[in-house]
């Protein structure tokens, strides 16, 4: 099996690891109790408690994703937090416009897992994030997005 790196800040490593934890000693627990009750109430019925098999699915859901988790959390390598700002890479902060006519905007570039564009953290396998891979300030690059192409030009690269 080919090892699949992970690329994270070091406070994505740590979110990661704290979910990991809350699964496995809150989560599971919670879940555990509620099969319990479920079988209590459910008596000889087990097979038709609807609430029965939802107590189940929630635990194949928490279980599915302490397996994920574990294997990512085995797999990470850390974005340094200080590094080359020459060009965009995994963990810069990219500063864009868009054909210079809007407001400037700033990207996180980092893996898919750590991902959260609302806090303007971009997966580099997005197109905005693959785009700009590699790129220096001042270059323009186009983007392939739903709405047809757009064009950003870089005015800023940083770290950390």
């Amino acid at each position: 099996m080919v090892r699949q790196e992970v690329f994270l800040t070091p406070e994505g490593k740590r979110k990661l690891e704290e979910e990991l934890e809350y699964l496995r000693t809150v989560r599971r627990r919670e879940v555990a109790q509620r099969i319990h009750e479920a079988k209590e109430e459910a008596g000889d019925d087990l097979i038709e408690s609807a609430e029965y098999e939802d107590a189940k699915n929630e635990q194949a859901f928490v279980e599915g994703r302490i397996l994920t988790l574990e294997t990512l959390l085995k797999n990470v390598v850390l974005i340094e937090e200080e590094g080359p700002t020459d060009r965009v890479g995994i963990g810069s902060w990219v500063t864009v416009i868009e054909d210079d006519k809007s407001e400037p905007e700033t990207y996180r570039i980092v893996d898919s897992a750590e991902a959260d564009p609302a806090r303007g953290f971009i997966s580099l396998h997005s197109p905005i994030g693959r785009s700009l891979m590699g790129h220096r300030v001042g270059e323009e690059v186009e983007v392939s997005t739903p709405g047809g192409i757009i064009r950003l030009r870089i005015l800023s690269i940083g770290q950390g």
